[in-house]
């Protein structure tokens, strides 16, 4: 059962920064992760504050830089489905179509997706794990089958959830924030927390602050976008292993590009190993050779995932060959 809250739903932002302020308080835009720690007991709330009437935190419209703003309760439908996002940032509307159920993108928004909380099942479930205030990561021993391989620094193994983040973070996008203090803007490289610097903190979020937006770059000359996401089930799952790939090319050559994994970390984690294999370079066998190596490079597997080794290897070969014979 949900536990017993206060529900507010103001009408701007302003007011909503207002609210928060309160102790317990909490932001609720789709709710579809909110409700479920809720009600799993992984969350405490005295109050819901609700950002669903705020309009101008809706759409997706150009910039005048030629970008594109997201505002953060645009749904991940709307996202997958969009015309500028389909035509110019392939991998952004590739990696909004793998996220959940339809009724769930359909619910969820971008700002949600962003920052939505780890699915470890220790964490999710009765035990005081490290990252609920406790002395262990049961994980590290236990069942870690879908765990991390990189990331961790043997203090938190969990996986970031997210589709959106890792294509988000491969474009160079930035997150706009408003709070008690103001406004501020986090590219999406540095909005998750790695467990080694706070291993109880999922963003950057401070207190009362609210993602507003997400701002993506224009498009670059040459740019090729992609996301690939392998999981258990085919109808929907989170990902055993997944990349984001946003490379620009001059004909053949890679000039520039950024590598993000999903299912990989607790964060989604960029690759500069790979990128470094493959920047300056044809994408022939040779080159995909090396970066699929570069993939896997200062993995350090658990007892039950070793398999994610070979995985993240052999998706990366089948998406660089498939990014390489792609038009921009």
């Amino acid at each position: 059962m949900l536990p017993k809250f206060a529900y507010v739903r103001p009408d701007n932002l302003k007011e909503a920064v207002e609210k928060l302020s309160a102790e317990g308080a909490m932001v609720h835009a789709g709710g579809t992760d909110l409700l479920g720690c809720l009600r799993d007991d992984v969350l405490d709330a005295g109050t819901l504050v609700s950002i669903s009437a705020i309009k101008d935190l809706r759409g997706i419209r150009k910039t005048e830089n030629g970008g594109l703003r997201i505002g953060a309760l645009t749904t991940i439908t709307e996202v997958s489905r969009h015309r500028l996002v389909n035509q110019k940032y392939k991998g952004l509307a590739q990696g909004a179509s793998e996220v959940a159920s339809p009724q769930l993108r359909n619910q969820g928004t971008i700002g949600g997706n962003l920052c939505q909380k780890p699915r470890c099942w220790y964490y999710r479930g009765e035990f005081h794990c490290l990252r609920k205030g406790g002395t262990e990561c049961f994980a590290a021993e236990g069942e870690n089958t879908f765990h991390c391989i990189f990331g961790s620094d043997s203090i938190c193994f969990i996986v970031h959830p997210s589709d959106t983040a890792p294509n988000l973070a491969a474009l160079d996008a930035e997150v706009n924030i408003t709070g008690p203090k103001g406004k501020r803007t986090v590219k999406v490289e540095d909005f998750h927390v790695l467990p080694a610097d706070d291993v109880m903190r999922d963003t950057v979020l401070a207190p009362g602050e609210i993602v507003t937006e997400i701002i993506v770059p224009p498009v670059k000359h040459g740019l090729r976008s992609s996301y690939r996401k392998i999981k258990a089930r085919r109808s929907w799952d989170f990902a055993l292993a997944g990349v984001a790939l946003a490379l620009v090319f001059d004909g053949d050559k890679v000039t520039d590009g950024r590598v993000v994994f999903s299912g990989a970390a607790p964060v989604p984690w960029r690759s500069r190993e790979v990128e470094s294999a493959i920047i300056g370079n044809i994408l022939d066998g040779k080159t995909i050779r090396t970066a699929a190596e570069a993939s896997v490079k200062g993995a350090e597997p658990l007892a039950k995932n070793e398999y994610k080794i070979g995985m993240f290897q052999g998706m990366m070969t089948e998406e660089l060959e498939k990014i390489a014979r792609a038009e921009e």
